[in-house]
């Protein structure tokens, strides 16, 4: 295996994609300068439109949620004071999350370079956009948006025990190199974007490209999805596209054991 195809073994599933040209938007911005955090956060002027888009968004997502989604994310989502009027104010949220886990936002302009991401996390910072997919993208955007960011990522954020695990994901990943990098990448995927939790009344949702994904949520718990146990070592060697409907998931018991067995991989990789 010469340099080139080495380097590209290595690379994430986004980063990928971005290079075989599929959507721009994709490609990692890298921050060359500071970007506002908590205080520092100013409300956009929303257009009407996008108001109504968030209004469509939410309420759609939300019909679907009862029986699908876990109790730590309706809670969560209770906690941020979501709802189907405003698009929410970044820095209230933040505001939230510094009260109830010592977490902050920054508003951030996309998707961002892995080790600015990293290194907000391992700051306890949320990196979140401000801007909202348009009307031909209501379905299904490939690119971030605060609808994503905030519906999506954020309700779980005030859980003690997710929050902490985020913040050692962004630890170890700034210590990751080679294979490494990609390993946590895929560990992420099939976590905080696409985690199934088992609970005494059934199968739940806790990832947000789920919980944020008019496909996904009817999709996940359906038929066609094969439910995998929660093995890290087995989950970072996970193939997966991240173009399509995901056809294979991992499930966690609690998220005690997702912050335990992540924390356990990590020293067995060097990386705590």
């Amino acid at each position: 295996m010469n340099k080139k195809e080495e380097e590209k073994k290595n690379i994430s599933a986004y980063e990928k994609a971005a290079q075989d040209g599929i959507d721009p938007r994709c490609i990692p911005q890298k921050l060359e300068n500071p970007v506002p955090e908590h205080e520092e956060i100013i409300y956009p002027n929303y257009s009407a439109e996008e108001q109504s888009n968030w209004s469509f968004l939410y309420n759609r997502q939300m019909k679907f949620l009862p029986g699908r989604a876990c109790e730590e994310y309706i809670e969560g989502a209770g906690k941020l004071n979501l709802s189907d009027k405003k698009i929410p104010y970044l820095k209230d949220l933040s505001h939230i999350f510094h009260n109830s886990t010592g977490w902050k936002v920054a508003r951030v302009p996309g998707l961002i370079h892995e080790q600015n991401f990293f290194e907000m996390l391992r700051r306890k910072v949320f990196p979140s956009t401000d801007y909202i997919r348009g009307k031909e993208e209501l379905d299904y955007t490939p690119a971030p948006d605060l609808f994503h960011d905030i519906f999506g990522h954020m309700p779980l954020l005030t859980n003690k025990s997710f929050a902490s695990f985020y913040q050692m994901f962004g630890e170890a990943a700034m210590k990751a190199e080679g294979i490494n990098r990609k390993y946590l990448e895929t560990f992420h995927w099939f976590t905080v974007e696409f985690g199934l939790i088992r609970k005494p009344e059934g199968m739940r949702i806790y990832g947000a490209g789920i919980v944020s994904s008019h496909g996904e949520v009817q999709s996940a718990l359906s038929g066609n999805v094969e439910v995998k146990e929660f093995v890290p070592e087995n989950i970072i060697m996970q193939e997966y596209d991240v173009w399509h409907l995901q056809p294979i998931l991992f499930a966690i018991e609690s998220f005690e054991q997702l912050e335990q067995g992540f924390k356990e991989w990590t020293k067995k990789a060097g990386l705590a």
